[in-house]
């Protein structure tokens, strides 16, 4: 097919400890809402809000109740790793109050379990779950006390697990949630006091990793600690250097100056210059600096689905360099003074709609590496589809075969270009809750037999992609 190259057979290495794993997250797989002392949470409010349309967080994939069966099966899968996230509303219900020790020993439960079947946990401390007391209180992470109370959770964390994990991610996608309004929970319906709200927000999170990062030196000394972030590799609609200046912008505004941040301890100037144009600098105060330039981080988590297309879009006098326009999503939004998102025609997408490039993840790690010098692992990567049981009682995914063997290829390219990749865990380990599809749109290996209004037996059934991932995990990827 015309744009897409065609890769010759041939021995492909990886390293001879590589993490073969998959991954998941707490408000999306575990289910138990409002069991043992759970308290609810922003993902959970959401979710109830369509709960008459899809599935909620109130089962998901009842993994707290399944969670020794289903590690069995990860074990039969031969993973490696798992990456999964902790509910810090299970831990802390109210986010700042007492302690729920229930949640603990669950989480020590999951974790022992991973140990004794010889698989490493990878754990994150937040993914799109604030506690929902904290947005009561203090409008979440616009208030500095809720990086207090962030910090607070993750000692009590490390104090608990750092004994037996040994990496740690601190946010799950800051770029990509901070973007997305209902996930912070911003309610203003002028665009410019929401801009005020996410610059302040986004600040405090960044003030609240490196708390964290701080916090694990401490307290799990060893231990590995960095952020996942949403990647983004975009190119430019034409040659015309505006076009060309649109996609690195389109990058720069979407991911890298989060990864400055998290690297350098500082907004880049393009970055600073937004915030100015807007008049939405973020409040800081004496001391920041010297915290988020001391939080240096051990590597990066890569979340990868995707390439964009950009054109320059010029701003005007209705429109300011800096405002956002939203034809598609929040995600992929437009800025005006700087870029317009386009679809790019050399390229396939899912049915789902997002653009299925292999050669955007080579391009992207060995960009990151180029530029930070960090070991990296893919935390997320994965084909959503439409799967369904079959006649014959198992689930035939051909596609996601298809894109996650193209896509561990890439891996492979990097890794022979130079780039330090120690291990991929593709999203997601089994079928789990889709913020905005529920369980119509599905990327497990692992089929859960149940729909979005009906139970059903919650039957885990391997796909055929278990079967074929589980012999690249076998031979290390050869």
């Amino acid at each position: 097919m015309r744009g897409q190259m065609v890769t010759e057979y041939k021995v492909r290495k990886f390293p001879e400890h590589f993490l073969w794993g998959a991954s998941s997250s707490a408000f999306q797989i575990e289910g138990a809402a409002e069991e043992d002392g759970k308290g609810p949470t922003v993902a959970d409010v959401n979710a109830a809000k369509r709960a008459h349309l899809q599935a909620d967080t109130r089962v998901a994939s009842d993994f707290y109740h399944r969670f020794q069966e289903d590690i069995e099966l990860f074990a039969r899968l031969g993973l490696k790793a798992y990456r999964f996230s902790l509910s810090w509303a299970r831990i802390i219900p109210d986010g700042d109050g007492p302690v729920n020790e229930a949640g603990l020993e669950f989480y020590d439960q999951v974790i022992d379990r991973l140990k004794y079947h010889g698989i490493e946990p990878l754990v994150t401390l937040y993914h799109f779950d604030l506690p929902y007391r904290l947005v009561e209180q203090y409008n979440g992470w616009e208030s500095r006390e809720c990086v207090h109370a962030f910090e607070r959770y993750a000692r009590i964390c490390f104090a608990r697990y750092g004994n037996r994990v040994k990496y740690w991610q601190v946010h799950n996608e800051q770029n990509l949630m901070i973007r997305v309004d209902e996930r912070m929970n911003i309610r203003a319906e002028d665009p410019w006091e929401a801009d005020r709200q996410r610059a302040q927000m986004d600040y405090h999170m960044f003030l609240a990793h490196a708390l964290a990062v701080r916090a694990c030196r401490e307290l799990a000394p060893g231990a590995f600690v960095g952020p996942a972030i949403s990647s983004t590799c975009t190119y430019p609609a034409t040659p015309d250097p505006r076009d060309v200046w649109a996609a690195r912008s389109n990058d720069r505004f979407k991911t890298e100056y989060a990864l400055e941040m998290y690297t350098a301890g500082r907004y880049p100037g393009y970055y600073l210059r937004y915030l100015q144009e807007r008049n939405i600098m973020p409040e800081t105060r004496s001391g920041d600096g010297a915290l988020l330039a001391g939080a240096r981080i051990d590597y990066l988590g890569v979340n990868y689905y995707r390439t964009l297309c950009a054109s320059y879009l010029p701003a005007d006098p209705s429109h300011p360099a800096g405002q956002r326009q939203f034809r598609g999503n929040e995600v992929d939004f437009d800025q005006f003074g700087y870029f317009r998102d386009e679809r790019n025609p050399f390229l396939e997408a899912s049915e789902y709609g997002a653009q299925i490039d292999p050669m955007g993840l080579r391009l992207v790690l060995n960009e990151y590496y180029r530029k930070y010098r960090l070991p990296m692992i893919i935390t997320e990567n994965g084909l959503g589809a439409a799967d369904v049981l079959s006649a014959d009682g198992q689930v035939h995914d051909p596609g996601r075969i298809a894109y996650l063997k193209s896509h561990i290829n890439a891996c492979a390219d990097a890794i022979a270009d130079g780039v330090e990749l120690f291990g991929y865990c593709p999203w997601s380990v089994m079928d789990l809750l889709s913020s905005h599809q529920g369980f119509k749109k599905r990327y497990g290996l692992i089929y859960v037999n149940r729909d979005d209004l009906e139970l059903r037996d919650l039957r885990r059934i391997p796909k055929d992609s278990f079967y074929w991932y589980q012999n690249v995990i076998r031979n290390n990827g050869l």
